[in-house]
């Protein structure tokens, strides 16, 4: 028409809704779905309800636009019930009409078939065989077609590649949060970004941190539930939200008014997906609820029956899997692990407590448990035929199942079942025992030895053993007491085994309190039960703390042939742990015999030992002993390094005797380094620690050694220094020791150098005090041996022992032996620590 400008329609190349509100992390995801569309035709992406799906597809889908000349297409159905009206959606969302007499799947089919374009199906999972059957039928007429769909499980059509959508990160449960965590985590940013749009002027900050952190986590990172969650700042504080968390799907209900119904609430969220499962799967699932983490074996073993055939388990299983609700996680010991998120538990288990079966398959949990820890205590502690390999896959299996032994041993304290819980404790101890939780597992312990509830003299005694192996390390009197009393129900139970763990435990205390004589009289006792029980196990204890007596009174000869004795014994049955432990003492037993390699070479064998079970309190030894023998060597900061992280070890177990023993070393260290102050503060606190924890005070003549480089600085700056150092907190202490010397350029010697060096080849000391040799020999005249006796038992020659004792009388200006035994007595001039015992691990 004249007057009138031809328009000209551009066509419309999507259909792509706008986003509401900002879109939060995934960076990291986007860049693997951007691969991913350039090398599959089909991409689906899966997960729960609730954790991201359709926000992700709509994100990758703007950012891949440009590549596809005939657009990209969002075709939403979850507002759909009738799978025959699937087609028909699609079609009207892409603009294709439907043909009279004609199939509209092959109109559709047609059209697409030259057009190179990128469709997306969002919520195909209550669809999903009409879904699947038209993105086949589609991909194979169409080559330049791409499909994307979000659904809770797999299409499973040909080409598809099935992307998991994980949760949003959060922070770890053992790192403590801070504000710049906002940043970092995922989740944290996106509460922070909701909970600000809900409440204008909303920050996380130190206040609050800690409480967002938990959140986040207890919501596993879950964007919709956080989302939830950040619309209540507006009338309760962060702290008042994670309160109400466990009531989650009563308080997560204030949704986006313009959100489908099933995204307006967590429940809505997780009954959508409830309600397109089978009836079995349903069943399985709540019975899942009762798991912290399985197995296949443990499902079969706890949840099946007449309903559920173990036979079916794998399917089922295989089935919650493809649906989004059973999240798989990494094989241990060669099986596949799974878990329930923590909201998708929380609904299962109220369903299990709908039907009525939260009382059975608790009760089944627990069975389960007991035997298995049982079982494993046998295999562990070699009261069973197995392999090294076996013994550490307990551990390994330990370290997994953990949740579920706890959960077990919470619902046995709510139920007053103190036998089951004892029983359990007593099982799973030599694990808190191995990687030093002797808090958590004292705790547990104390639980059911309180409860007013009538318990067997065959479990009440192991437990009280069990409870006494754990307060070793911190409270001596208290393990004696526990021991004491367990030894005497094992006794009446006639259980010879634990008669004689009971044995091995005093004498080991009595050992570390300086009590040699009645610690014979107990590991005599427990060699005559052992042996004639065929229990290896209790007799390779005994032997190594028979070593350690030995070494006590000087017989190091002695020492070493029991040593090696019990290593023989602990070989035998395969027991590398205590194999391990004795190999520690054998260390410290070359150390005191100037052997500075054998002494390296047996602390590195024993650590390889200890570290395949990650046995954090041994551990921590091995490397003090490798410690000192740097420092012996000169070589100060590969001391360090290694004193520093026996440290940190043995305080985070809460050993303070193993803490009391490394503040000591590091104070021999600052000695060493010329910072007599440091020497004197450090040994101070040490002192005070021991006193603190019931052991034995640190022996007049390793004071001596400790402060003898600060005798220059005069009596009153020693006496202040030494308070300052009695008044320090644990951690003020630990950080003390910590802290790096200054720079001095002073080199020392290697790792190599220390492992090649020959016996007697030790770094010089102070002028005018003995050396370890010379102090080893004071304290073999103390006991009354000839020159000829010193050399058997240090395997030199009498000569040299006589030279010895030669240079001894001329540093303390003496004229006699006798003089010196009497300064050995005044001194109280130790030749081994009497903590340090080469047996192996208390008993367990």
């Amino acid at each position: 028409m004249a007057g009138w400008t031809e328009m000209r329609l551009e066509p419309i190349h999507t259909n792509l809704p706008q986003e509401l509100n900002s879109f939060i992390g995934r960076e990291r995801e986007l860049r693997e779905l951007r691969q991913c569309m350039g090398t599959t035709r089909a991409l689906t992406l899966s997960g729960a309800g609730g954790i991201g799906k359709t926000r992700l597809a709509l994100r990758i889908l703007a950012a891949v636009a440009d590549e596809f000349p005939d657009g990209v297409w969002f075709v939403e159905l979850g507002d759909l019930r009738q799978t025959d009206l699937v087609v028909s959606r699609l079609a009207s969302a892409i603009g294709v009409s439907e043909e009279r007499g004609r199939p509209l799947l092959e109109t559709l089919a047609e059209a697409l078939r030259p057009r190179r374009m990128l469709l997306a199906l969002d919520n195909c999972e209550h669809l999903i065989d009409a879904c699947a059957e038209v993105c086949q039928r589609l991909l194979a007429s169409s080559p330049g077609l791409r499909l994307l769909a979000t659904s809770r499980e797999p299409l499973r059509v040909a080409a598809e590649t099935v992307w998991q959508v994980p949760p949003l990160s959060i922070p770890p449960e053992a790192e403590m949060a801070t504000p710049d965590d906002a940043n970092r985590y995922e989740a944290m940013r996106l509460f922070a970004e909701r909970a600000a749009a809900s409440l204008p002027g909303f920050v996380i900050a130190p206040g609050n941190v800690a409480a967002v952190a938990a959140l986040c986590r207890a919501l596993d990172g879950m964007p919709l539930a956080i989302e939830l969650a950040a619309a209540w700042v507006r009338v309760l504080s962060v702290e008042q939200i994670v309160a109400r968390l466990v009531d989650r799907f009563g308080l997560l209900t204030s949704g986006d008014r313009t959100a489908p119904p099933r995204q307006r609430t967590l429940r809505a969220a997780i009954d959508w997906s409830h309600e397109l499962l089978t009836t079995t799967e349903k069943m399985l699932l709540r019975r899942l609820s009762v798991f912290a983490g399985w197995s296949l074996e443990m499902a079969e073993q706890v949840c099946s029956d007449d309903a559920i055939p173990a036979r079916d388990m794998l399917d089922l299983t295989a089935a919650l899997v493809d649906k989004s609700l059973v999240v798989v996680e990494p094989e241990v010991l060669g099986q596949a692990r799974y878990r329930l998120l923590d909201t998708i538990r929380d609904y299962a288990s109220a369903r299990l407590a709908d039907a009525g079966e939260s009382a059975t398959f608790r009760r089944r949990l627990r069975d389960y448990t007991l035997g298995v820890a049982e079982h494993n205590d046998a295999i562990g502690m070699a009261r069973i035929p197995a392999p090294w390999s076996a013994r550490v896959d307990v551990f390994r299996r330990y370290d997994v199942d953990g949740g579920n032994v706890w959960q077990v041993l919470n619902r046995c304290v709510a139920d007053a079942d103190a036998e089951t819980g004892l029983r359990i404790c007593t099982a799973v101890r030599p694990c808190w025992l191995v990687r030093g939780a002797y808090a958590q597992g004292g705790e547990w312990f104390d639980c059911f030895l309180a409860l007013d509830a009538p318990v067997s003299a065959r479990v009440r005694g192991p437990a009280l053993i069990g409870r006494a192996q754990l307060a070793l390390a911190s409270d001596p009197a208290a393990a004696e007491s526990w021991a004491e009393e367990g030894l005497e129900l094992c006794r009446v139970a006639g259980d010879q085994f634990w008669t004689a763990a009971a044995l091995n435990l005093l004498s080991e205390i009595a050992v570390h309190t300086g009590r040699p004589d009645y610690a014979a009289s107990c590991a005599d006792e427990v060699l005559s039960i052992a042996q004639a029980a065929g229990d290896g196990w209790n007799e390779g204890y005994a032997l190594a703390t028979r070593a350690a007596i030995a070494a006590l009174r000087g017989r190091l000869r002695e020492a070493q042939q029991l040593a090696r004795t019990s290593i023989s014994v602990l070989r035998r049955i395969d027991q590398q742990w205590g194999v391990a432990r004795t190999l520690l003492g054998l260390g410290d037993l070359a150390r005191l015999r100037g052997d500075p390699g054998g002494a390296h070479d047996r602390y590195l064998a024993a650590l390889a030992i200890l570290r395949e079970v990650d046995a954090r309190p041994e551990i921590a030894r091995c490397l003090a002993g490798l410690g000192r023998v740097a420092m012996d060597k000169g070589a100060l900061g590969l001391a360090r390094q290694h004193l520093a992280e026996s440290l940190r070890l043995s305080n985070s177990t809460g050993a303070r005797i193993g803490v009391a023993r490394g503040l000591e070393a590091f104070a021999a260290l600052a000695a060493q380094e010329n910072r007599p102050e440091r020497a004197v503060e450090l040994t101070a606190a040490a002192t005070a620690l021991r006193e603190a924890a019931g052991l034995p005070a640190l022996p007049g003549a390793r004071t001596e050694r400790y402060l003898a480089s600060a005798r220059r600085l005069g009596q009153t700056v020693i006496g202040r220094l030494w308070a300052q150092g009695l008044a320090l907190t644990r951690d003020a202490a630990l950080a003390l020791a910590l802290e790096s010397p200054p720079a001095t350029g002073v080199g020392g010697a290697s790792a190599a150098a220390i492992a090649a060096a020959e016996p007697h080849d030790r770094a010089a000391t102070l002028p005018g005090t003995l050396t370890p040799r010379e102090r080893q020999i004071v304290v073999l005249v103390a006991s009354g041996h000839s020159n000829k006796a010193i050399a058997q038992e240090l395997f030199i020659s009498p000569a040299t022992a006589a030279r010895h004792i030669a240079n001894i009388l001329a540093k303390l200006g003496f004229t006699s032996r006798t003089q010196i035994a009497a300064w050995a007595a005044d001194k109280e001039l130790d030749l081994i620590e009497p903590v340090r015992s080469s047996a192996p691990a208390r008993g367990a």
